[in-house]
């Protein structure tokens, strides 16, 4: 495993998968502004790895987090705290903008900030005990690490406003059920069930997975004839690939394909 920055985050290069970590264990994963930096930086150093095509993300230790350090976010409202607070966004912004598709697996605790770090990845698998949930209204404020933005593209509008303004954990199967989640087990074994779902994604073309993902993304946020053209030109650009090739020659031939990203 490779300590990313001041060694709180850290990446397990498994290729073509890789995991990434908060890497704080012993702090139940808690969030600061350097494990925060070294998060970044991991991600940023996993989407420029053209043998990567998909990503797990992972807590170290029996926790996935415990959401954001306590103390930090007592001190952050001093006016000489000195606290970025452009750095959590920064963060989501790389988990989203990653090039491979990301699966994030929360097991034991994931409140409030940690919730929120999980709704840019493309997939999460749940652990059927862990404390999942936007906590925000309880302790005086409300979740704004992107929480109000997301949750109503992933689960309707609706529901996002229950689950913001009640402030509750969210149970389980009500999760999967409206699509926040996409699979459901037991807390140890989510690292597992993680990495395996991401080892299926692995299974497919990386530029298709890339492309796609791209597309996906700018669904909800471009009129449909845009988004039409910009799925139809991120085509063209596959058209000429030796993965594309190598994908109708092997369905065709009875066999499985061997893609190289190129």
């Amino acid at each position: 495993m490779e300590s990313i920055g001041s060694g709180l985050a850290a990446v397990e290069w498994n290729e073509p998968r890789a995991d990434v970590y908060l890497s704080r264990p012993e702090k139940r994963n808690a969030m600061t502004v350097q494990l925060m930096k070294d998060l970044t930086d991991a991600f940023r150093a996993v989407s420029e790895a053209d043998d990567v095509r998909a990503v797990a993300l992972l807590g170290e230790g029996p926790v996935f987090s415990a959401g954001m350090d306590l103390e930090m976010m007592r001190a952050r409202v001093e006016e000489d705290s000195g606290i970025d607070r452009d750095v959590f966004p920064d963060l989501l912004d790389a988990i989203e903008s990653t090039r491979q598709p990301v699966v994030a697996g929360i097991k034991r605790a994931a409140p409030a900030g940690a919730f929120e770090l999980t709704l840019p990845c493309d997939f999460r698998v749940l652990g059927r005990e862990a404390k999942y949930g936007v906590i925000e209204v309880q302790l005086g404020t409300f979740p704004h690490g992107g929480a109000t933005q997301r949750l109503p593209r992933l689960v309707g509008l609706s529901k996002a406003k229950e689950l913001v303004l009640t402030g509750e954990f969210v149970d389980p199967e009500a999760a999967l059920d409206c699509n926040l989640v996409h699979e459901l087990c037991d807390d140890e074994a989510v690292d597992e069930r993680t990495t395996a779902f991401a080892d299926r994604l692995c299974e497919n073309a990386p530029l298709g997975l890339r492309n796609a993902k791209r597309a996906l993304n700018a669904a909800l946020e471009a009129p449909l004839e845009s988004g039409l053209e910009f799925e139809r030109a991120l085509g063209r650009e596959l058209d000429d690939t030796r993965d594309y090739r190598e994908g109708f020659d092997a369905r065709i031939e009875g066999r499985e394909p061997e893609f190289r990203g190129e």
